[in-house]
C-alpha cells in the first residue's frame, strides 16, 4: 500500500469533529498515515491538541486564520506561544492573508500585523508554518521577503499561485501543497505551475472537510454526509427544510494524488512516495513526534 501524508486539514472543524476518529481510521486504512490538523482560532486550539494527544497520526498546528482575527483576545499571542510550548510536536498554522470575498471584509492592515507576528514566532521557534493566501500573493511575497528566509519551511496550502512566483517562494523556504481546489484552475495554467515546483517541494493535502475534489466521478469519492438547514431558508419561516451536505473526507487525498500525478506525467506511486517524504521531512523538526516515526 502506498503511504500518504495529508499536509493540511481541519478535522477539529465543528462539522466533522464528532466523527473525526472514524475519518482518521478510514483514511489510515487507505494509506494516509499522517494528518497535519490546523487550528484557526483561539476557540479550537484545545481541540487540535486533544486530537493529537489521542491520535499519534495527527500533527497539531496552532494558528490564527485571517478570517478570525477580529475575534482574538488581547492575550492571543501569549496563548498561542503557550500552546506551542506545551506541544513540542506542533507547527504554526493556519495563518495568512485574504483579499477574497470573506477576507475583504477584514481590515488588511490588521491581517498583515497578525500574520507577521505569527511568522516571526514560527521563525523564533524554528517551526514550519502553514499559510492561507487568497488574492494576495504579491503582498505575501513582499512580507515573506522582509521576514524570511524560513529554514524550518512554509506550507503554501491549497496553492493556486502562478508558475512565475514559484522560484522566489521556494528560495524563501516554501513548500507547495495541492488540494481539490487545484481542479478549479485552468488545466494549462495548473500544469505549467506544477511543473515549475521543485520535486522536493511538492505536498498533497485535502483541506477536509472543505475542497471536495471536482472533476472526478462522485461515486468514487469518500463523502461525509450531514443534514443541515437549507441555507436559503435558514433565516426562518414555516417552510424550512433539511438538506444533505456532502463534505470532503481525508481519504480523498488519493484523488489529488491521481490528478497531480497525471498533470506531472508521473506514476502515482512515485508521487505518493515523493510527497510523503517531503511532508515527513518538513514536519520532522526538533521536537516533532515524526523525528522517530
Amino acid at each position: 500500500m502506498i503511504r500518504l501524508f495529508d499536509a493540511h486539514c481541519h478535522l477539529q472543524d465543528s462539522r466533522v469533529l464528532n466523527v473525526a476518529p472514524k475519518l482518521i481510521k478510514e483514511a489510515l486504512d487507505t494509506g494516509v498515515l499522517h494528518f497535519a490538523v490546523n487550528g484557526v482560532s483561539e476557540e479550537d486550539w484545545h481541540l487540535v491538541k486533544e486530537m493529537s494527544d489521542t491520535h499519534p497520526s495527527v500533527v497539531p498546528n496552532f494558528g490564527l486564520h485571517p478570517w478570525f482575527i477580529t475575534d482574538r483576545t488581547p492575550d492571543w499571542l501569549k496563548t498561542l506561544k503557550d500552546f506551542l510550548a506545551s506541544t513540542p510536536s506542533a507547527a504554526v498554522g493556519e495563518i495568512g492573508l485574504d483579499k477574497g470575498s470573506t477576507g475583504k471584509k477584514i481590515d488588511f492592515t490588521d491581517q498583515v500585523e497578525v500574520f507577521r507576528q505569527q511568522l516571526q514566532l514560527a521563525k523564533e521557534l524554528n517551526k514550519p508554518a502553514s499559510i492561507h493566501c487568497v488574492r494576495a500573493f504579491g503582498d505575501l511575497l513582499e512580507i515573506l521577503k522582509s521576514e524570511g528566509p524560513f529554514p524550518a519551511g512554509l506550507v503554501l496550502h491549497s496553492f493556486l499561485g502562478s508558475a512565475e512566483m514559484v522560484p522566489e517562494l521556494a528560495k524563501l523556504g516554501a513548500y507547495f501543497s495541492f488540494s481539490g481546489f487545484l481542479m478549479s484552475m485552468k488545466e494549462s495554467k495548473a500544469k505549467k505551475m506544477l511543473k515549475s515546483v521543485p520535486p522536493e517541494r511538492i505536498l498533497l493535502e485535502t483541506d477536509a472537510p472543505d475542497a471536495r475534489p471536482s472533476s472526478v466521478d462522485p461515486d468514487s469519492l469518500f463523502v461525509i454526509k450531514r443534514e443541515v438547514l437549507n441555507p436559503k431558508e435558514a433565516s426562518g419561516g414555516e417552510d424550512t427544510s433539511i438538506v444533505e451536505e456532502n463534505l470532503n473526507h481525508p481519504a480523498n487525498i488519493h484523488h489529488i494524488l491521481a490528478y497531480v500525478a497525471h498533470m506531472l506525467e508521473m506514476e502515482e506511486k512515485e508521487l505518493a512516495q515523493l510527497s510523503y517524504e517531503n511532508a515527513k521531512r518538513l514536519f520532522s523538526y526538533k521536537g516533532s513526534k515524526l523525528v522517530q516515526a
